[in-house]
């Protein structure tokens, strides 16, 4: 694509960054056969080709950020399907994280939008503040139909209440600062865990079953006082908050690799991809840039680094697992057979979702900021994944386990979960009630 860029403009780096993006794209359309938001509405600007052209524009010409442009953008799941089937490797991902931090400072947004934007911004990333809005969720929840009539906001608001769990998991013991010893003394290796936000309040049992996966493989992990990784805001255009939130993650981070460090997990595939993407994000940054690349390069996604154990099941199991790839997992990382190569090496048969590369509708903030879209998406996904009968739906990213789980009776669990017990660990909670089919392997 050729730009017209001046050199003023190209002395910023984001937008040198954006305008080397632009010239990569050569107009194929290959992106618009794998865009969840092109593949339900049928608008070429609902398309990656067709908000390329908008962002283009937008930013060649110096301009505000128009309606249309915000409208299009914000449909946008940032899923990165279009990046999987990209033939030319169009970073999509930097440009439209960019456009979104351009909106952000150049475009005013109505009272609503703006007051619904700035509460998730300052309840999700911090998990005593979230566990209080779920409590407040759950005592709101009879009034949803007069919240749902409120003018502008209250189909989202409403979309809040129903992704609220109907009852909180209680506080476990392992979510906390500190350090978890493996089993038998010594430990072989020493990692970082990523505790989270979000995810340390819903489903707490997710870092659990990793730190006793790996504890009992001889695996030293240490919680780390680091918080929000800053993925929510990074994908809302709130750079000063998302930074913020990476920056205070990097220093706790750096301390531990001062201490030694294997590897630094997560067990949010959104959260991972972030991560990995710190490298870039504070790249021209003289106090930040070395230690955000030293993070970056030791962050993996659990099952990355999981696979590389020497993993011993003691049962045998006949559960049919359909595995859902997080787009954050498949198309944001490229991490693809890792997981599904675990739980079969665990004893599961594993089934591939139909249109597996097809956005739930998760996407961070996306199902309430865009509801009536992501319900479109979620419905389609769970009437895939039951099309395969499975007996249970794994995955790696808490956005996708809480969607899914609002729209199907199959219990969801996180890959990690079904790993720990097929190695010893207890059997997850999720799975209570489901037809026990394991027996103990000779």
């Amino acid at each position: 694509m050729q730009t017209n860029f001046n050199l003023a403009q190209l002395a910023d780096p984001a937008m040198a960054a954006s305008e080397k993006i632009l010239r990569t794209c050569v107009h194929c359309g290959f992106c618009t056969a794998t865009c969840p938001t092109y593949l339900l509405l049928g608008d070429e600007l609902d398309s990656p080709r067709g908000r390329i052209y908008l962002i283009k524009d937008m930013l060649e010409g110096g301009k505000p950020a128009s309606q249309e442009v915000v409208k299009h953008v914000d449909r946008c799941l940032s899923c990165l399907s279009c990046m999987t089937t990209c033939p030319s490797g169009v970073h999509y991902m930097h440009l439209v994280d960019h456009a979104r931090a351009h909106i952000e400072t150049t475009f005013a947004r109505p009272a609503g939008d703006r007051f619904l934007r700035a509460l998730l911004a300052q309840v999700l990333p911090y998990p005593n503040r979230f566990r209080l809005a779920l409590i407040a969720a759950k005592l709101g929840a009879p009034f949803r139909g007069l919240v749902a009539r409120l003018p502008r906001v209250g189909n989202r608001l409403a979309a809040m209440l129903d992704l609220a769990p109907a009852q909180l998991p209680g506080r476990e013991p392992t979510n906390r600062v500190g350090r978890f010893a493996p089993q038998g003394g010594q430990a072989a290796k020493r990692v970082a865990l990523l505790r989270g936000c979000a995810q340390s309040v819903l489903r707490p049992d997710f870092n659990a079953a990793a730190i006793r996966l790996l504890n009992r493989h001889g695996i030293e992990v240490v919680h780390a006082e680091e918080g929000c990784c800053g993925a929510l805001t990074h994908h809302m255009g709130k750079e000063a908050s998302s930074h913020a939130h990476a920056k205070r993650t990097i220093d706790v981070w750096d301390a531990e690799i001062a201490k030694g460090l294997d590897a630094i997990l997560v067990t949010a595939s959104g959260c991972g991809t972030t991560i990995k993407d710190y490298g870039f994000m504070f790249r021209d940054d003289p106090a930040y840039a070395e230690k955000a690349q030293r993070v970056s390069s030791l962050a993996k996604d659990v099952t990355e680094y999981v696979a590389q154990l020497d993993l011993a099941a003691t049962v045998e199991s006949d559960l049919v697992v359909a595995y859902h790839s997080a787009c954050s997992m498949q198309h944001g990382q490229g991490i693809r057979t890792e997981p599904k190569t675990l739980l079969k090496r665990a004893g599961f048969t594993v089934k591939d979702v139909p249109e597996g590369h097809i956005c739930c509708g998760s996407a961070g903030t996306y199902n309430i900021l865009q509801p009536e879209l992501a319900a479109k998406l979620r419905a389609r996904k769970v009437a895939n994944i039951e099309r395969i009968r499975p007996d249970v739906i794994a995955t790696g990213n808490i956005g996708c386990a809480t969607q899914i789980g609002k729209g199907t009776g199959i219990p969801i669990v996180h890959t990690v979960e079904l790993l720990d017990w097929a190695t010893g660990g207890p059997k997850p909670a999720a799975l209570t009630g489901v037809a026990p089919r394991l027996e103990a392997a000779e």
